[in-house]
């Protein structure tokens, strides 16, 4: 099927698909865009596996997070600006609706001291998803070239090495493979090639009456620029919010912060939802609502605007190979990506066993992810050592 062709799908079945997901979504990026791949593209067969590697490797172009941005352009495959607009909103939903609980729980009682447990257990059960399904869409995407493997093998060392995800590299990758593969004149290129850069979205203050303006301006600035130009997800993002929200602008304690981050890997769907804990920690509702929207709406933007060029010509050869190696160099990074955030959450004997267990479930038993984590959760506040 492609994209031209007649969904098999209506737009509210796709909406029902992401609430759900972003519901029970456990894992970050790399767990999500996998779920995406085998429920919508092998399972449901509603969208073709060409339309999912140009959506995924658009994502990983375009700064902001990754989850959303490829939940957006599959929105978009077949419904186009309305498709992603509602698949958008239905997908970060839950999680902001849960982080604005649990922050209203943090101030109510000065704290969360659960959610150290919690995550001592999930943490670790989260790499082994991740790790799962980093191995799944390994070796569903990539073949045997020799060049496409070496590609793989730099993203996943350069990720492991910078602790970040790096855009030159994934340009750098794609114009390797289109060189090789079909090396078109240089008339061709600049006709064919699509531009993913644009200006920053201005985005619009909400009209809150009787709130801190000023404290609001402050939140949308600096979150419109996380989501506008910090590349990497959930990799990039973290430590840059911590040197704006901790460091410059004093809004919240380090204790604080890393509360925050747990919440986010420890709650379904987008790690990003971090920033509207953050918001709530600083300015109530309103300031996770300005923080969240600033967040993903240039996501929401630099997706949609460059989705129809990578739909008009994404499978001319040299787009294509373009494509390839964009999206082979997005999946070395998802790799790396494990076991930088594994040197986090893999502290001792029981999360390494933890997280050696959850991927035997699911590689052997086929366990629902959802209810790992949550036995996971359990299990931390029976075990933490702290």
């Amino acid at each position: 099927m492609t994209a031209d062709a007649r969904p098999q799908y209506s737009l509210w079945q796709l909406t029902g698909y992401f609430l759900k997901l972003g519901t029970i979504g456990f894992g970050g990026p790399v767990a999500l865009v996998e779920y995406m791949r085998r429920d919508l593209v092998e399972r449901r067969q509603w969208i073709d596996e060409g339309d999912y590697m140009e959506g995924l490797a658009l994502s990983q172009l375009a700064p902001g997070p990754l989850a959303a941005q490829l939940a957006i352009y599959i929105g978009f495959v077949h419904y186009r600006v309305s498709g992603a607009t509602v698949v958008g909103i239905a997908f970060v939903i839950p999680s902001f609706l849960m982080v604005i609980g649990l922050g209203w729980a943090y101030v109510r009682y000065g704290g969360l001291s659960w959610v150290q447990a919690v995550f001592y257990a999930v943490g670790a059960a989260v790499i082994g998803i991740i790790a799962h399904s980093a191995y799944k869409l390994t070796r569903k995407s990539i073949g045997r070239a020799w060049l496409l493997w070496s590609i793989y093998g730099v993203a996943a060392a350069v990720t492991v090495i910078t602790e970040s995800e790096e855009v030159l590299l994934f340009l750098a990758a794609g114009v390797l493979v289109w060189l090789v593969k079909t090396p078109p004149s240089l008339q061709g290129f600049r006709n064919r090639l699509p531009s993913v850069l644009f200006a920053p979205v201005s985005l619009g203050v909400p009209g809150v009456f009787g709130l801190d303006w000023d404290l609001l301006g402050r939140i949308l600035t600096f979150f419109t620029y996380a989501g506008a130009f910090v590349f990497g997800s959930g990799l990039a993002i973290v430590p840059f919010l911590y040197g704006g929200v901790v460091k410059e602008h004093g809004w919240l304690t380090d204790q604080q912060f890393l509360d925050a981050v747990a919440v986010a890997l420890i709650t379904p769907g987008p790690v990003v939802i971090t920033t509207g804990f953050i918001g709530f920690l600083v300015a109530g509702l309103p300031g996770a609502t300005v923080a969240a929207v600033a967040t993903f709406l240039p996501a929401y933007f630099l997706t949609i605007i460059p989705a129809p060029y990578f739909k008009k010509y994404g499978k001319q050869p040299g787009v294509a190979a373009f494509v390839d190696g964009v999206t082979v160099a997005a999946i070395g990074a998802i790799s790396g990506a494990v076991v930088v955030l594994g040197r986090r959450s893999i502290v001792d004997l029981p999360t390494a066993l933890i997280a050696a267990v959850t991927i035997f479930l699911l590689w052997k038993v086929k366990v629902p992810e959802p209810l790992i984590i949550l036995v996971a959760a359990l299990l931390g506040v029976l075990i933490y050592p702290g």
